[in-house]
């Protein structure tokens, strides 16, 4: 049975990103294969150069990644887990976890995906409201290379200002 990913920040292919994000980005692309774009039912939050994504109950909420079919699993997921700090030898609580979660393809099929899920208070931080990290400009600070800009006015809320 075949393994996916959805990713929804700095993995994603015009996501501007760091050296470390880079590193992951070409293991990703080296030893899985991208099938598209994908919906997570989830809320999306700014939390530094980077997003996180809370799971919601709420529908209404979606957020935009992109699904990977997974070639080597095994090897793929620990060099992951590694990037976003989760799993054995990270202090806990783990600010992501690594779930499997349902994913809505484009063409409205639902698949059974690996999802790293935000694990730290949301208390603070900004929401992306349009669910998309690359339309949130202001997730794009100086510094960070190797990716195409991205494009587009994403709207962004303090937590602290809107209703759950």
């Amino acid at each position: 049975m075949p393994e996916y990913l959805f990713v929804y920040g700095t993995l994603r292919s015009k996501a501007p990103r760091r050296t470390a994000g880079q590193r992951c980005f070409q293991l990703l692309h080296q030893h899985a294969s991208l099938l598209g774009q994908g919906y997570l039912q989830a809320r999306l939050y700014r939390v530094n150069y980077y997003p996180g994504a809370v799971s919601t109950d709420n529908p209404d909420w979606q957020v935009t990644g992109e699904v990977y079919q997974l070639k080597l699993p095994a090897l793929l997921l620990a060099e992951l887990d590694q990037y976003e700090a989760c799993g054995p030898g990270f202090a806990s609580p783990a600010e992501y976890l690594r779930l499997q979660q349902q994913i809505t393809l484009e063409n409205g099929e639902i698949i059974s995906a690996w999802v790293y899920i935000y694990n730290h208070p949301i208390d603070g931080l900004q929401q992306i409201l349009s669910g998309d990290f690359l339309q949130d400009r202001s997730a794009m600070p100086n510094g960070i290379s190797d990716g195409e800009p991205a494009s587009g006015a994403g709207d962004v809320v303090n937590q602290r200002n809107t209703k759950t």
